[in-house]
């Protein structure tokens, strides 16, 4: 018996293919001085993933709180700390300013919220060329 799977659909703000374990937030991530690029963690205390790395991982959230300062995600490709993949259920346009600084696949506008869907540890395929995800639930083992 396979795992679960399941495909959402969504918009890309910067095309691309990658995969990788899930780092999910199940509420809003704020930028503006709660980023650390460098490192590739947030620092927002009192945060869910507060200092948890995000290098190589699939970043997903339901939406930015705040301001510009989103936009330290995307530096983290500055470094090489950055997560592989960004995908933001609710639209903002914040994001595509994000994506474009990060040059990695960004989505969002989802028919489903992926930061619902999956759990971090999930193993997620992310093809932003064709417009979809494919969470599989539990991992890649």
């Amino acid at each position: 018996m396979g795992k679960e799977e399941i495909i959402i659909r969504g918009r890309t703000l910067y095309p691309g293919k990658t995969e990788g374990e899930a780092l999910v937030s199940k509420g809003p991530m704020m930028g503006w001085g709660n980023v650390k690029a460098d490192a590739g963690y947030t620092v927002e205390r009192g945060h869910p993933l507060y200092e948890i790395p995000f290098k190589g991982k699939i970043l997903i959230l339901p939406f930015i709180r705040g301001s510009g300062g989103f936009m330290a995600y995307g530096a983290s490709a500055s470094f090489g700390s950055n997560p592989a993949a960004i995908l933001i259920s609710q639209p903002m346009s914040i994001a595509i300013m994000t994506a474009m600084i990060l040059k990695h696949p960004v989505m969002t506008d989802f028919e489903q919220d992926p930061s619902r869907a999956a759990d971090t540890g999930d193993f997620v395929y992310v093809n932003a060329d064709e417009g979809y995800i494919r969470i599989v639930k539990g991992g890649n083992n």
